[in-house]
Parts: C-alpha cells; structure tokens; sequence
C-alpha cells in the first residue's frame, strides 16, 4: 500500500471495530518511515513486521505502546527477533504464499524446532486453511496461528476475480517457491513464472531476473487479474480450496472444523 491507502483502511478498520487489529508491515518495501509514522499517528495496537531485520523497528514502536509481532522462516531468525525484543512470533513454514525462507523448511518441522528454544508467544503459518490444521499446529506447540492464502478467495478479499478464480483452481504441484536470489516468492504457475524458469535455463544472473521481474508484476496479477504476466501469490494450500466465501463464514468454519478435530482427538485417545 502507498502511505495514504494505508491510512485510510486504518481509519476504516476503526470505524468498524473496536477491537485489537494489526498491521502487517513488510519492511522491504518502500514508504516503510511513512507507514511508521501513519501506524503511531493512529495508535495502531499491534504491528506484525516481516522481511527485514527486526531491531530496526521494535524498540520505537513498543515505545508507543505498540504490540510487535516478527514473521520468521528459520529458527535462526527466531533466536534473533527474540534477541530483539519483539512480543512474539510467527514461525512460517515454506507451504506458505508469497515471500518466504530460502531454507525450505515447513511448518511441521519448524514450529516444535522453534517453541523449544524461544520463551514468547509462538504463532503457525504457512499451509493452513482448515480448523484441523490450527489444531495440529497447537499440539506442535504454536499458540495461535496465522491464516492469509484461504482469505484470498474471500467475499471481502480486494483480489481480482480472475485471480480468485485460479486459486480455486489450482491443484497440488501448481505452485512452486522461485526467485531465491531476489526475495523467495512461491507463486502459482502461469507464463510469467515459465518465462522466470527459461531464465534459470539460461544462466541468468541476479541483475537479469531483477529486470525480469520489473516493478508491480504482483500488483498487475493479484488486483489487476492479469493472469499471464502478473506474480500470481499464493500458498499451496490452494489445492484445498474450493469456493469463494464470506470471511465471516471461513471463520466460522474454522472454529467449528477445530472443536470438531479436538473432540475426536480425544474420544480416540480416551
């Protein structure tokens, strides 16, 4: 988001509820001493920053009464958000959508190799989008989890319709994690993402892929629906997913699906 789109879906987000909510803040993007600015200015509670090193920000932002939340893919980089100070942590396995660890490691691997060595608040990501996997990630320790790719396909999702449509239907195997020299970034496979492969055959080097991939190709596909050139930015769990629905709904389902699987998990255990 450009500053003044982030500080208008604040004012929006508060006039809807008076709950907590976050922000999400990747910092390798530009505008981020902007978005800073508008996030204190709002008194925005939580702040959940990815993508860049985790000091940078989180000693001003606690300052302000701001809750931080870092997203990591590796227990390297878990050790060094708590060695930073951040409230808590959201462990993300390679399963997930978009940008991503280089290391490959996923969920099911990373979340119990990380609640064994940090003392704060643990959240799961990457690869869950049912109540059956949220409850799979608290018994690997996790305390919550974080949800993106299911809400793509969404009612209130700003994703484009064509976008939301190739997402429901992509199959196993339709995503693939690319572009580690950049940013890793697990996209769904179309011609832009072949065009990345015919450059890897031919030796391309990290400037080259830099010119491949321009500026708001992820824009041009999610919003703008452009299905042969945009970055089409998903997680694999879109081979589970099978309609659009209200994200009122989606919740509901989740909750439901999670008591369901615990009862059973513990009528087979009892």
């Amino acid at each position: 988001m450009y500053p003044e789109v982030l500080d208008d879906h604040i004012e929006k987000c508060k006039d809807h509820t008076k709950n907590a909510f976050a922000v999400n803040l990747p910092m390798l993007y530009p505008n981020i001493e902007d978005h800073i600015a508008t996030i204190i200015r709002h008194k925005v509670p939580i702040v959940f920053t990815s993508a860049g090193n985790p000091k940078t920000y989180t000693s001003l932002l606690q300052k302000e009464g701001i809750k931080v939340v870092h997203v990591v893919s590796s227990l390297k980089f878990a050790l060094k958000a708590q060695a930073a100070g951040v409230d808590a942590i959201v462990a993300e396995g390679f399963e997930a959508g978009g940008h991503n660890g280089r290391d490959e490691t996923t969920t099911l691997c990373l979340i119990p190799m990380v609640k064994e060595q940090i003392n704060i608040p643990l959240i799961a990501a990457g690869g869950i989008a049912s109540g059956r996997a949220m409850l799979a990630c608290m018994v690997l320790g996790a305390e919550g989890v974080q949800i993106g790719s299911r809400f793509v396909a969404s009612i209130e999702s700003s994703a484009h319709a064509n976008f939301k449509k190739a997402v429901l239907d992509a199959k196993e195997g339709d995503t693939q994690l690319t572009l580690k020299e950049l940013t890793p970034v697990r996209l769904l496979k179309n011609d832009f993402y072949n065009h990345v492969q015919k450059a890897y055959e031919q030796g391309a080097s990290k400037e080259a892929l830099i010119e491949l991939l321009g500026r708001g190709r992820a824009k041009k596909g999610m919003f703008e629906g452009d299905l042969t050139a945009g970055e089409l930015e998903i997680g694999q769990i879109a081979g589970l997913m099978s309609e659009v629905l209200p994200a009122k709904k989606i919740i509901e389902n989740l909750i439901e699906e999670f008591e369901e699987a615990k009862k059973e998990l513990l009528t087979d255990l009892f």
